[in-house]
């Protein structure tokens, strides 16, 4: 049977693998992919969404 120590080294090697893991995934995701889901549920950014909608209601109607 492996010593405490043993065990704990095992886990800390695993766990570096799993970090480099996931560091390269996120190092091959575009900008977009490491925002999207971050302004779910803020208000400020749903004004904003709701801002945009209207202005480009506003310039489509326009002819702009």
């Amino acid at each position: 049977m492996a010593t405490v120590e043993e065990r704990l080294a095992k886990v800390e090697r695993d766990l570096e693998v799993i970090k480099r893991d996931k560091l390269a995934a996120n190092s091959k995701l575009g900008w977009l992919e490491k925002v999207r889901g971050t302004f779910k549920g803020d208000p400020d950014f749903e004004e904003i969404v709701r801002l945009g909608k209207e202005l480009r209601e506003k310039e489509s109607a326009e002819g702009i």
